[in-house]
């Protein structure tokens, strides 16, 4: 199938997925798939990854570990693919399938989290909101540091969690769509520049960066587009602030989104972090204000909010033009 043929699947997924979003009820009884990835990867970084091999044999194993990984999610996703076409409904039954790896109304409530925690018990219990979907340490994030971390998880999440899955839907359907969340979840636990996973994750880091190269720009692109429309906020911005500032965040491409919201809003995002304890130096985003505020964060989600439509409306395009 091509991505016009995709294209009507995607564009039910992404509207399943905003109004349902991840079923508490069903996830307490099975585990999510995206669980089943980070299993395999587990197993494999336990079994594969030791201190005692030379730095060469773990960046071998490495890459073997990803190539399993990656062809296990593409065989599932072909046998899959295979199941549905034997059925009848298989259009919705797929959309219903592809929703499950799409994230866009679990990234809003996560990130609403951190502002109903401020409401409800100030920075102790958004501190503990906002250590759900960042890496950082929690404990060192003062006020405006939590909302710092909220705002730049849901703009590097947009990325990762909504445009990236839908493009690779796009291109190659449920396979492409499952090779690039084994893809993210292995970059996710592994792709770190530590001691443990500067060669076993070498692959994985690297490969991810090359997936996400187009989504992370596309992604950035929505987001200042979306500000046109948000009062206060400013598309011209968002798009001078990314432009300037995105090549020097530490990540390849997680700056794009993240310079853009930062530039949308009138924020200063990214710079120095704490991780493990150790402080990682990192250029900021944007010429705004650092102090983010609860508020922000709100601003932020209106704004995630008309990115995720905008990314709707180009699917939609898509099918009936």
């Amino acid at each position: 199938m091509t991505p016009l043929e995709h294209a009507p699947i995607l564009l039910l997924a992404l509207a399943v997925d905003a109004v349902v979003g991840d079923p508490a009820w069903l996830y307490r009884r099975v585990p999510h798939p995206i669980v089943w990835f980070g299993w395999l990867v587990g197993v494999l970084d336990r079994s594969l990854n030791h201190a005692c091999h030379p730095a060469a044999f773990r960046l071998t194993m490495g890459l073997w570990a990803l190539a399993l990984v990656v062809a296990i999610a593409g065989l599932a996703g072909w046998l899959l693919l295979l199941v549905l076409l034997a059925v009848d409904g298989r259009p919705i039954l797929e959309a219903l399938v592809a929703s499950v790896f799409l994230a866009q109304n679990s990234l809003y409530r996560h990130v609403a989290a951190v502002t109903q925690g401020f409401a409800e018990g100030g920075v102790e219990v958004a501190r503990g909101a906002v250590s759900l979907i960042v890496g950082r340490d929690p404990a060192s994030l003062d006020s405006a540091g939590v909302c710092r971390g909220a705002i730049e998880s849901l703009a590097e999440n947009f990325s990762d969690g909504v445009v990236a899955p839908a493009f690779f839907y796009l291109l190659g359907g449920l396979p492409g769509l499952l090779v690039y969340k084994a893809l993210n979840t292995a970059d996710s636990m592994i792709g770190h520049k530590t001691s443990r996973y500067h060669e076993f994750g070498w692959a994985a880091a690297r490969l991810d960066d090359v997936a996400n190269f187009i989504p992370a720009r596309l992604s950035g692109l929505l987001i200042a587009l979306g500000a046109a429309s948000l009062g206060g906020a400013s598309p011209f911005a968002a798009w001078q602030v990314m432009c300037r500032d995105a090549r020097h965040h530490r990540s390849f491409n997680a700056g794009w989104p993240e310079a853009a919201m930062a530039g949308a809003l009138g924020l200063r995002l990214a710079g120095p972090r704490s991780y493990g304890g150790a402080v990682v130096e990192d250029a900021w985003m944007g010429d705004g204000r650092a102090d983010a505020r609860p508020e922000d964060v709100t601003r932020a989600l209106s704004l995630y909010g008309r990115a995720s439509l905008l990314a709707f409306v180009s699917v939609a395009a898509l099918v009936f033009f």
